[in-house]
């Protein structure tokens, strides 16, 4: 998904992760039954997915159909030069908002499927600052209100964070 090459085909490789999601979450729903849940979204440290090599490279190119000098550009674009504060958990998903609405989809529709009372607890991974969180929160409420519209079934659930980073906890009095 990493190196789709537009909105468009994130979405699609998007849409057959959601029935998987979906499954997993209905699972765990079913174990907790009527307990909260918290449930920590995506936080893919994508430097540990990259190719290294010029072969495996080459090979990504040939599934993906696309040029090797593509695919090695994009390796590089997507390297971090701090990986544990780079461009993943929150922020991954400020650049990429598909990949948390699809999780926050399939953690409503479970929900909804099972109608058990379940209250999932969101958790955002790596928050730095309350606008990254005041961000990802609004994008999660639209999904929830577009799913509870859908199921005409009204559900509960908070969203959160993990006080993880320095730079969190010396904000977290915002």
């Amino acid at each position: 998904m990493i190196f789709a090459s537009n909105e468009a085909e994130r979405n699609k490789a998007l849409e057959k992760i959601l029935p998987y999601q979906r499954q997993d979450f209905i699972e765990i729903f079913l174990v907790i039954y009527d307990l909260p849940v918290t449930i920590r979204l995506l936080d893919p440290p994508l430097h540990e997915f990259l190719p290294r090599h010029d072969d495996e490279m080459v090979q990504l190119a040939k599934d993906l159909g696309v040029a090797a000098n593509w695919v090695k550009q994009r390796v590089e674009f997507l390297k971090e030069s701090n990986p544990m504060l780079g461009h993943r958990g929150c922020r991954l998903a400020i650049t990429y908002p598909e990949i948390y609405n699809m999780q926050a989809r399939a953690i409503f529709e479970a929900v909804c499927e099972l109608r058990s009372g379940t209250k999932p607890e969101i958790m955002i991974p790596l928050v730095l600052d309350v606008k990254e969180l005041q961000l990802i929160k609004e994008s999660i409420g639209k999904v929830a209100k577009h799913v509870s519209e859908e199921f005409k079934y009204k559900f509960h659930y908070s969203i959160g964070t993990m006080i993880e980073l320095p730079r969190a906890a010396l904000m977290a009095g915002e």
